[in-house]
């Protein structure tokens, strides 16, 4: 039990040996809600969109797909992260198109209003305060500029709670709570969505 702890604390800051095994899958593993979550963008022109929180980098290569004009900057607080998405997106990288970088999101070492479009997959459990890491999704997006959020957990169900007592520092939020966070934040407007037979939500958020 204390190993199997250990393995799913991985998911907040994957680092060492067990993080390794938890990045080997996280890619394919969140892929399907990822889709999901993209489907929601509206049509968008986007010359610089940021992955908070890019883990594996797989998002960040989806969106380098989808807006292929765009220059998308990936951003996660593990080293370990940072390795993973820089060797997922290489060929990117070097046709200079994205950039991978460690970071925190409660402060980021980014210009103002300088990306189109944010995007935060599987991650903002393990933020250190909503409103203040929303504020600064919001302070480097431009005017008008989009926000996505996508969450497996809706804060309600059973099986994230039970993750939510074994991975230190998680924070299941529901979709009220992630709209009152993200209209102090700066936010005029936020659409939620919740899947039909899931309990996963997307959150699109307008500046």
């Amino acid at each position: 039990m204390a190993l199997l702890r250990k393995f799913f604390n991985q998911t907040r800051k994957p680092e060492g040996f067990l993080g390794r095994l938890m990045l080997s899958g996280m890619n394919s593993g969140h892929a399907k809600l990822a889709d999901w979550g993209f489907a929601h963008l509206p049509a968008l022109s986007v010359s610089a969109a940021v992955d908070l929180g890019c883990g594996g980098g797989r998002n960040a290569g989806e969106l380098l797909k989808k807006y292929p004009a765009a220059h998308v900057t990936a951003i996660d607080y593990s080293p370990l992260c940072v390795e993973k998405a820089k060797a997922y997106n290489r060929d990117m990288i070097a046709a200079g198109r994205c950039k991978v970088r460690q970071g925190d999101v409660s402060d980021l070492q980014l210009p103002e209003s300088a990306f189109d479009l944010a995007t935060a997959f599987e991650t903002v459990y393990f933020w250190p305060g909503l409103e203040k890491c929303f504020g600064q999704a919001a302070k480097v997006l431009k005017p008008g500029g989009t926000f996505l959020i996508c969450n497996e957990s809706d804060g309600t169900d059973p099986t994230s709670a039970r993750f939510e007592k074994i991975i230190d520092g998680m924070k299941n939020y529901t979709p009220q709570e992630i709209e009152a966070a993200l209209k102090t934040a700066g936010f005029s407007q936020v659409e939620i969505d919740h899947h039909p037979t899931k309990p996963w939500i997307a959150v699109l958020a307008r500046k």
